[in-house]
């Protein structure tokens, strides 16, 4: 008992310690009375959770404090936000109510506790579709933007404490992490956020991997700060004799990130030339900004030769998210590219913290680009007709993309997302112009409506009266304004159809004696497997259900549940998931034990015996087994959560897996029959397919092999790359695609 004791009050100790860093964290911001209001939420939070503990058994108010903080120093958020974060689980673990936190703090704190209490369960496990309640998290957003930054601190300190989880759980929080809060995070022009979210997301999702550049990161530190001091010293000299006050420093890439460019380039580890970018932050009055950039980038560029593709302006035209930046890539002193970002201090805190250390919540910045984001997202938010999954993607797409800046014929700047077509331009100057668009002139010269658009160009929209907005065009456009004012024009062509339809069939049914009542539309719709009632008309008015159809239906005596669909497969997936869940303590084993479970391994990445894996309940086809870093299964976790089940391997020796491998080499005489040795005597390999091409004595092949499982995987790879000739082997995600 008296351990306890002590052990309280060096936990007493602790939370006013880190009371105090918060306090000292938001100083800068701090007004009269500020001080007392954030000491009131804090007493409030404390006495709420004080019987709480977190899954590593801290007290829980640690949460909440950390949560602040983050708010108060990374985002730069002021006092209201600061309480707000302090409060964020009161409501709902607690029984203090709404109406207290308005007594207390008034109207504006209660109403940011509020949408942080809605969107709390955005991701909750046992919810049918995240996508549906992301939709509502972002209805909140259109009332005050501090409740998605809020939201963003929170999710970071979850993901920065979160060893402690199950790893079911730190896969799905990942997946989320990196599907949505990132790229919102980047959205919202917070940098150094998004980043650390995508390392911790790559930390729990790709665990070998993110380990292994750390450690390659760590090895080559010292060499690397050589190299960094060597490249700025030079430019710190010229600089300062031009009378320009700067830092300069180097700053390593994030794993994710120099992951990413593996990925990408499909380069090892020791080609990834950028491990780090060179800073140069300027000391500059307002009016005097531009031009000292300029002038850093002039001394740069005299010291080392610039790569002319690779220059970035982003001070003439900032990002939407208000990032400003020069960038450019230069031939450092050992031969080898250097990425340089030159901007002022201003412009760093924008780029660290973000626009929204920046907004001020009033109207008065109509201007800003964040404004218009959020108004974007209303638009989209308005749009009642969009399925939830299709406005995630067509979110995702609109406002995680980059941008592309065209011009109107009057020379006005209209900002589009990356391959947006002339038709998405049209849609943007007006709805009425991109409903009768027939086609355009991009720089003069005439484009179908289909055309992408690069950054730049002047586009003219060419309308005529006679045009009506066509099925087909839903498959080039990318704007979520234009797919939704097509869908909806589309929609009402439909119904007028539909209209049609329903006179015809009524007329049909009376003299087929079938009484016409929503009960027998019902069972018709659902005879024919449509999803409504207005299909069932829609496909009447166009020949689709006739006489002949209607008296097969008549004659069927089947007994229909009066059923929606989606509903019936709603049933069959829970009974579906409660009969694996209950097998074997939550987790899904893969083998000769359970045979008696249907599952497939799934075509997208091809899973083998000791990949980390996960199983994905489908309705109609069994379970489908995924890796872990499929390229679907950030999504498929983000989205459908309560679908995922555990699942590992069990011993299976016997079985053979199919599986890719990408082979590069110097093409030599004999190199083909050595690699089909090395595979087929040393390792008792079946090769499925072999195919090889060769391009000025470089040779590239793609194999179909079955192994057993990761490990004899690994030992074919160490030896073919023992094979003279060969440069590199790896292994492909999509390997049943790639042949069929």
């Amino acid at each position: 008992m008296k351990d306890l004791v002590i052990d309280l009050e060096a936990e007493k100790t602790e939370i006013l310690k880190r009371y105090r860093a918060l306090l000292r964290a938001s100083k800068s911001t701090l007004q009269k009375g500020d001080k007392r209001l954030i000491r009131k939420a804090f007493e409030i939070a404390l006495e709420s959770h004080k019987d709480m503990r977190r899954k590593s058994g801290e007290p829980y108010i640690y949460h909440p404090i950390a949560v602040a903080q983050i708010a108060a120093e990374e985002i730069g958020l002021g006092t209201t936000s600061i309480v707000c974060a302090l409060l964020h689980d009161v409501v709902e673990d607690t029984d203090v109510t709404l109406e207290d936190i308005e007594l207390e703090f008034g109207k504006k704190v209660a109403k940011i506790i509020d949408g942080l209490t809605k969107i709390s369960g955005v991701f909750d496990t046992n919810s049918s579709l995240q996508a549906e309640n992301f939709r509502k998290m972002l209805l909140t957003l259109a009332d005050d933007v501090r409740v998605i930054l809020i939201k963003l601190a929170d999710r970071l300190h979850n993901m920065r404490t979160m060893e402690f989880m199950p790893r079911d759980k730190q896969l799905k929080l990942s997946s989320e992490t990196v599907y949505l809060y990132a790229p919102l995070a980047h959205r919202l022009g917070l940098y150094a956020i998004k980043s650390e979210l995508e390392d911790l997301s790559m930390k729990y999702m790709e665990r070998e991997t993110y380990q292994f550049i750390k450690n390659k990161l760590n090895e080559k530190k010292a060499e690397r700060e050589r190299f960094i001091a060597n490249f700025t010293e030079p430019v710190q000299k010229v600089v300062s004799s031009q009378g320009l006050h700067a830092e300069v420093f180097g700053r390593p890439k994030s794993i994710h990130s120099i992951w990413n460019k593996m990925k990408k380039k499909s380069i090892p580890f020791e080609e990834v030339y950028d491990l780090f970018a060179i800073r140069i932050i300027l000391d500059s009055t307002p009016e005097n900004e531009k031009a000292d950039c300029w002038k850093a980038y002039s001394i740069v560029t005299d010291l080392y030769r610039p790569n002319p593709d690779r220059l970035r302006d982003w001070i003439s035209s900032p990002k939407a998210n208000g990032y400003e930046s020069l960038h450019t890539t230069v031939m450092g002193p050992r031969g080898q590219w250097v990425e340089v970002q030159i901007r002022t201090k201003r412009m760093n805190e924008i780029a660290e913290k973000g626009f929204a250390a920046h907004w001020k919540y009033k109207e008065s910045s109509t201007d800003s680009g964040l404004d218009l984001w959020v108004q974007k997202v209303r638009d989209m938010l308005k749009n009642p007709d969009s399925n939830a999954l299709d406005f995630l993607d067509d979110f995702k797409m609109n406002l995680f993309s980059d941008e592309i800046f065209i011009f109107t014929p009057k020379g006005a700047l209209i900002q589009l997302p990356l391959n947006a077509t002339a038709l998405d331009f049209a849609f943007e100057i007006h709805t009425d112009v991109g409903a009768s668009c027939i086609g355009a002139k991009v720089n003069h010269k005439l484009v179908p409506l289909s055309h992408k658009l690069q950054n730049g160009d002047q586009v003219e929209i060419i309308t005529s009266g006679k045009q009506t907005p066509k099925e087909d065009w839903l498959s080039f456009v990318v704007t979520a304004k234009a797919k939704a004012k097509i869908k909806s024009a589309l929609k009402e062509e439909k119904r007028k159809i539909a209209e049609d339809g329903k006179e015809i069939l009524e007329r049909k049914l009376k003299s087929l004696k079938i009484t016409y009542n929503s009960e027998n539309l019902q069972k018709l719709s659902y005879y024919f497997k449509l999803p409504s009632t207005q299909e069932l008309f829609y496909n009447v008015a166009k020949g689709l259900v006739d006489m002949k159809h209607l008296k097969e239906y008549q004659a069927s005596e089947k007994v229909i549940e009066n059923k929606p669909q989606d509903k019936i497969e709603a049933d069959q997936l829970q009974n579906l998931v409660k009969n694996i869940k209950a097998k074997d303590s939550d987790i899904l084993l893969i083998g000769e034990d359970l045979q008696k479970i249907d599952y497939k391994l799934a075509n997208c990445c091809n899973p083998i015996p000791g990949d980390d894996v996960f199983g994905f309940i489908t309705v109609s086809d069994g379970i489908k087994i995924h890796r872990t870093n499929c390229p679907n299964a950030a999504k498929l976790m983000a989205n459908y959560g309560y679908r995922v089940v555990k699942a590992r391997w069990t011993n299976q020796q016997e079985l053979a897996f199919l599986t890719g491998l990408r082979i590069t080499g110097i093409d030599d005489v004999g190199l083909i029959n050595k690699i089909t040795t090395v595979i087929s005597q040393d390792f008792k390999v079946n090769i499925r397919s072999i195919t090889v091409d060769s391009d000025n004595g470089i040779f590239e092949g793609s194999l179909m092999l079955y192994v057993n499982d990761t490990h004899h995987l690994d030992n074919l790879i160490k030896n073919l790359k023992m094979v003279k000739g060969v440069t590199g082997v790896s292994r492909f995600d999509s390997a049943v695609e790639k042949v069929s």
